[in-house]
């Protein structure tokens, strides 16, 4: 297109314009007119895309090829949700003797598919690594009475049908939950332990209390609106379904800036490079879910106001306690600073509430790691490409030594390995590191506070009592009023939905965009990034974000003082029944005097077991202790573990291995020097050569990845120097055992001196008696008197060849008895 407007001779311009302004601002306003069609063309298309999809009645953004292996509808509790699994592209191929990889899909409020979204998603991370995969995905709309608890028993259904699949493999399947996902599959993992294997948990809440002062204002939500009747009264007006658009609007209104102005302005001026990011994102954004208004309320009652899954307040309708505590596998828990959906406090919270320490943490047999993003926002942590090749990959990339590592609490770091001084023995970009941590140190992201547990309770008991006074008055009416087509129409007439039909092609008014677009495509006039009006525009755009975040700051800040100083009044706390005390309602799981007793318990069992096992308990706890030496582990000791599994405890199987790293470490963890100490007595019963073996191994397999650190080196030399005095008395308890063989042949000798004694006076008794007898002939006398001694010599003749044998056979079964005496219960002695 050309100026709208005559244009001078060239000659004529340097003339008319010396500095270029009107030159440099005719070119602009050209710019921004085909920007702006181009940009409504975009947003018509993007309307096309959203009519399109709510019109599948699968509508789905996965990226991948995929078949259904169990539709959930057909279960005994039917649910909206099905198991597929991923099918590789074309040239990429996974191992079945992998450990299978699970990912479940968030359904909060936007349609399935975000987990693989994209190559590179977290399915296509897995994918790479060989891993076969699967998806938990779910429908638009869910079955009728379908509640939480049938959500999470298809889940164990589907995950259950996977561990069978791969019955051959040695590891159960890794599983990752995105943000609502997350919290529903911790609560599957705490009802079937079993079936899971390490758990990834992104952008997940689970303590919905907890924050931190001045940022995630989303928890106050629930106080500001006076509980969740209002959650009930949309279920109502949708005739028993939630409308995920609302869900939506929330997150939105989080970022006002974002969400009115720079994600679209950054589409506009960007229109001929950002359309088609654009579009793919907002397939998945604007294709809103329902929900079941009982799944909802049930959510909102239990979960974001009376956050009782974390306080193990949870019980099934047949009596089953939800104990996060219960979960045997593995959890990395995943979150950013830059989320101001689901902070790290509330990520992280339910951590500190189960426990009152790193040692509870050791003593239930749990492995927590948790990695805290600097930057990225919600939908980065498992969206972003960035976040996907760097975290997931290394989380992916390690979780077998994740599943290895012993109990407690760690924090872990993803460094780039070309920064580094030992970059040679890194195999991969990037370093997953794991630092032991306490729970003090949590407390770092968690800031916990006793007196705002206290106002969110006041807002649980509020919540209550409107929530039973809404449905006593005001949900008779609405119900009799609502009808499925009244429902249907006000989630069409939805602001989310309706911004999405208006810019289609549905709209007459839209019939131009099209053919506007085309031609200015055809001769477009792009603007140079410097020309001062583009300039200008970019810093009017930056003002405007900047006045919209100014908004929301006030916003925000006035929410969270209406909110603290409303329900930190201690005459409201002490009507709905607290009197202000914060530990009257909130229940410590980690506190409780049933929970140190167990505690208690488990170390007097750990400390009756320091001094049992045999070499293979040796040398891993020789091991474990080295590689303790260091400030933080990664996956180079992995290898040393690999190793240790491949050469020295080949014959145990992967769980025996798992079992017998975790017992040790427990041991370690209780009482590390009487441990220590212990070793030459776990080596008892074994010959120099077998102790010596052992050592060399591990001196083998300490060295598989490099130096160790100053201090772990150090601890080597402590267990040599153990191992070496258990070689010293290994000959002596040798010589014991030829001593004790020597003294029975000795007395073995002495019973057959008797018994050759006993027969030579028989023998010399018998002719006294033929000399009393006259009638028998004195020839006949001579003979047997000559056989006699001949069949005395034969059986001295056995009882000396049997003399010789039995001494050798008796000093072998000496030796095996002393072993024997002296290896522990369960030692790995006589496996070698």
């Amino acid at each position: 297109m050309n100026l709208p407007m005559p244009t001078p001779p060239a000659a004529a311009l340097s003339f008319l314009d010396p500095f270029g302004f009107g030159r440099a601002a005719g070119r602009y306003w050209l710019d921004a007119f085909e920007r702006s069609v181009l940009y409504m063309d975009v947003m018509r298309v993007r309307g096309n895309q959203y009519l399109e999809h709510i019109d599948k009645t699968k509508p789905s953004v996965l990226g991948f090829e995929a078949e259904v292996l169990i539709d959930g509808r057909e279960l005994a509790r039917p649910v909206n949700y099905e198991l597929l699994r991923i099918l590789p592209p074309e040239g990429q191929e996974t191992d079945p003797q992998m450990r299978p990889f699970v990912v479940v899909d968030p359904r909060a409020g936007h349609g399935p598919g975000i987990g693989g979204f994209k190559p590179d998603s977290e399915i296509g991370v897995a994918l790479r690594a060989g891993h076969p995969c699967y998806f938990i995905g779910f429908l638009p709309y869910p079955e009728e009475g379908q509640t939480v608890e049938d959500v999470v028993e298809a889940e164990i259904a589907f995950l259950r049908h996977v561990v069978e699949s791969h019955a051959a493999s040695a590891e159960k399947p890794m599983v990752v939950g995105n943000c609502q996902a997350g919290w529903q599959l911790m609560m599957a993992a705490s009802l079937e332990p079993d079936l899971f294997g390490p758990i990834l948990i992104a952008g997940a809440p689970l303590s919905y209390w907890a924050g931190e002062r001045g940022r995630a204002p989303m928890r106050y939500t629930g106080g500001m609106t006076g509980g969740s009747w209002v959650t009930s009264l949309v279920s109502d007006l949708g005739d028993g379904h939630f409308d995920g658009a609302w869900l939506v609007q929330n997150f939105e209104n989080m970022n006002p800036a974002n969400t009115f102005w720079t994600k679209q302005y950054r589409l506009y001026a960007n229109v001929d490079t950002e359309a088609e990011r654009y579009l793919e994102f907002e397939r998945w954004w604007g294709g809103h879910v329902v929900l079941g208004g009982d799944e909802i309320q049930y959510i909102v009652d239990n979960l974001f106001v009376g956050n009782r899954l974390s306080t193990a307040q949870l019980v099934t309708s047949d009596g089953r306690r939800i104990d996060l505590r219960n979960v045997r596998s593995p959890v990395v828990v995943f979150c950013s600073r830059g989320d101001d959906i689901t902070p790290p406090p509330q990520a992280l919270g339910w951590v500190r509430d189960l426990y009152a320490g790193a040692e509870d943490i050791v003593a239930n047999e749990q492995t927590i790691v948790y990695c805290v993003h600097d930057t990225t926002g919600h939908l980065g942590i498992f969206v972003s490409g960035s976040v996907s090749r760097k975290e997931h990959a290394e989380f992916t990339a390690n979780m077998d030594y994740i599943d290895v590592l012993p109990p407690g609490l760690y924090e872990t770091t993803v460094s780039t390995a070309a920064e580094r001084e030992d970059a040679e023995l890194i195999e991969r970009d990037y370093l997953l590191e794991f630092s032991p941590r306490t729970i003090e140190e949590l407390d770092h992201y968690v800031q916990h506070s006793p007196e705002d547990d206290t106002r969110f309770a006041t807002v649980a008991r509020i919540s209550e009592i409107n929530l039973g006074l809404y449905r006593l008055f005001v949900q008779p009416w609405v119900r009799a009023l609502s009808t499925p087509e009244s429902a249907k129409w006000l989630r069409r007439m939805h602001p989310n939905r309706l911004g999405y039909r208006l810019l289609s092609d549905r709209n007459p008014l839209m019939t131009a965009v099209p053919v506007l677009a085309e031609r200015i495509r055809a001769n477009r006039h792009p603007l140079d990034e410097d020309n001062l009006f583009r300039v200008l525009e970019s810093i009017a755009s930056d003002q405007i974000a900047g006045s919209l975040n100014a908004w929301r700051d006030l916003r925000d800040g006035a929410i969270e003082r209406t909110f603290l100083d409303l329900y930190g009044q201690p005459l409201l706390q002490s009507l709905v029944g607290l009197g202000g005390d914060a530990h009257a309602h909130r229940r410590l799981p980690g506190a409780e005097p049933e929970h140190r007793r167990f505690i208690e318990r488990r170390r007097n069992e750990l400390r009756e077991h320091i001094a049992e096992g045999g070499s293979h308990e040796a040398v891993i706890r020789a091991l474990i202790f080295v590689l303790g030496g260091a400030p933080s582990t990664d996956e180079r000791n992995f290898k040393r573990l690999r190793a240790t599994h491949a050469e020295l405890e080949s014959e145990l199987s992967v769980a025996d291995f798992k079992r017998l790293m975790r017992e040790q470490f427990f041991i370690l963890k209780l009482d590390r020097e009487a441990a220590v100490e212990a070793l030459p007595e776990l080596l008892e019963g074994q010959t120099a050569e077998q102790i010596a073996d052992h050592l060399m191994h591990i001196e083998h397999v300490l060295a598989a990845s490099g130096e160790l650190s100053e201090h772990s080196a150090d601890r080597l030399e402590r267990v040599k120097s153990l191992f070496e005095q258990a070689i010293d008395q290994a000959p002596l308890v040798e010589a014991q055992s030829r001593a004790e063989a020597e003294e029975w042949v000795a007395s073995q000798a002495e019973a057959q001196r008797q018994a050759f004694s006993d027969v030579e006076g028989l023998m010399e008794s018998q002719p006294a008696a033929g000399e009393k007898a006259p009638t028998e002939p004195e020839p006949t006398a001579k003979p047997e008197a000559t056989a006699t001694p001949a069949a005395g010599s034969e059986p001295e003749a056995e009882a000396g060849s049997a003399a010789r044998a039995r001494p050798a056979t008796r000093q072998t079964t000496a030796r095996r008895g002393t072993t024997a005496s002296r290896r522990k219960p369960g030692g790995g002695g006589n496996k070698r």
